[in-house]
């Protein structure tokens, strides 16, 4: 039963998300996920994505692993985590090989020695690689090659993406879980787990942006031709919103978020102008009466300023208005009505909220938009146990030493603490 149970856990700055899953097999003998328990609880000890205050981190990520344990009534031992902030660092590199088989023919060790050759890359030395990633082969000259193993040629050459993060922030992540007893499978880029819970293999190859509006931060990946073409991390979420709402409405956070859950909209045309509530509703000490459209006046402002911003990194890559699929959408931010129609019009591209496919489930949390990420985590961690322990698949990411060495030193470090 344990070798079926897959958990992703998603450490955000506001909430921390746990998604358990079972492997299971479809009606037509196809590997599917089964969301047995998806829980949310609050976050602590998080600034931006990366820790803050260890004991509170501790604390948090206890309190939403005993929650997903009491709803499942399973007791969990790995989970397969999130990473992400701004201290991600993206680069491209190459790697090139030669096939030195008599018969010329591309094995799959070949490919893995390509893969190491394109990891070389210069790397700053206070950071450490997360995912090594290829976009295409190039065999004997000819480019555009997906999956060289099994064809001829004596030079293989390798284009990849290198995903790296700073040492300190993934020790300290990765203290953080095993401090709780859990143990760490691997740590996800979380751009890149959303996106295995969201998106097909279609959008991949079309174009297609993922974009997860969090607390704090706005991760992003855009895919071209099945391959990632850009990621970044920008640092405005929804708590900005809130942060707006307290300082237009002259209140308090925790009265601007209830304001913002019950009455926030983010297109004003949609607001009745006659439509008002009163701040002492919510906990406030003034009796204050706010127009609702005043209301998503303000939430307006800031959400264009956050396309905006997506916006900008799609310009980086000249996909501006350029993507066929489109924006697929995730986060608490976009249940925002309205919020929709205003990335519409301000990326010119077509926009809809993601939520995760491929999964079965009899829990509402399993298809809210803000679970796609930790649900994602276990697809990934699914794909990854499907691989019979290979270290790379073409049609999907994967994982690459550093992480497990720095994994390996912290579990040992973390037991020899246990008396």
């Amino acid at each position: 039963m344990s070798d079926q149970i897959i958990t992703g856990l998603d450490i955000g700055s506001s909430t921390i998300r746990v998604a358990v899953c079972k492997a299971s097999a479809g009606e037509d003998g196809s590997a599917r996920l089964h969301v047995i328990g998806a829980v949310a609880s609050p976050s602590g000890g998080m600034h931006k994505g990366a820790v803050s205050s260890m004991e509170d981190a501790v604390s948090a990520v206890s309190k939403a692993l005993e929650k997903a344990e009491r709803m499942t009534g399973i007791a969990l031992n790995t989970a397969w985590v999130a990473i992400a902030g701004q201290s991600i660092v993206i680069q491209e590199s190459r790697g090139v090989v030669g096939v030195s088989r008599p018969q010329a023919e591309i094995e799959e060790d070949d490919v893995e020695r390509a893969m190491e050759a394109a990891r070389t890359v210069a790397t700053p030395s206070n950071y450490d690689i997360l995912h090594v990633i290829p976009k295409s082969f190039t065999v004997d000259g000819q480019r555009g090659v997906k999956d060289p193993i099994g064809m001829n040629g004596i030079r293989l050459e390798v284009d990849a993406v290198i995903i790296e993060a700073l040492s300190s922030h993934i020790k300290n992540l990765t203290k953080s879980v095993y401090r709780t007893g859990l143990d760490i499978d691997d740590l996800v880029y979380a751009p890149l787990g959303m996106a295995e819970a969201v998106l097909t293999q279609r959008q991949r190859d079309l174009g297609v942006c993922v974009v997860n509006i969090g607390s704090a931060t706005t991760s992003m990946a855009v895919f071209e031709e099945g391959d990632l073409l850009h990621t970044a991390v920008l640092p405005i979420g929804g708590d900005h919103v809130t942060n707006d709402i307290a300082i237009g409405l002259r209140t308090s956070i925790e009265v601007a978020e209830k304001v913002k859950l019950a009455y926030g909209k983010a297109v004003p045309d949609i607001v009745d102008r006659k439509h008002q509530f009163a701040l002492r509703d919510f906990g406030a000490e003034t009796d204050e009466v706010v127009k609702c459209r005043f209301l998503a006046e303000i939430i307006e402002a800031r959400m264009e300023e956050i396309f905006e911003a997506i916006d900008g990194e799609l310009r980086k890559v000249d996909r501006s208005g350029m993507l066929p699929v489109g924006v697929l959408f995730t986060g608490g931010a976009m249940k925002l009505e309205g919020s929709i129609d205003v990335a519409k019009r301000v990326l010119r591209l077509p926009c809809a909220v993601g939520t995760p496919i491929g999964i079965t489930s009899v829990i509402d949390e399993a298809h809210d938009p803000a679970f796609a990420t930790a649900i994602g985590l276990a697809a990934w961690g699914h794909g990854i146990r499907e691989l019979h322990g290979y270290k790379f698949n073409f049609g999907n990411f994967f994982k690459f030493k550093s992480v497990d060495k720095v994994a390996e030193q912290m579990r040992k470090w973390m037991k020899s603490l246990i008396p």
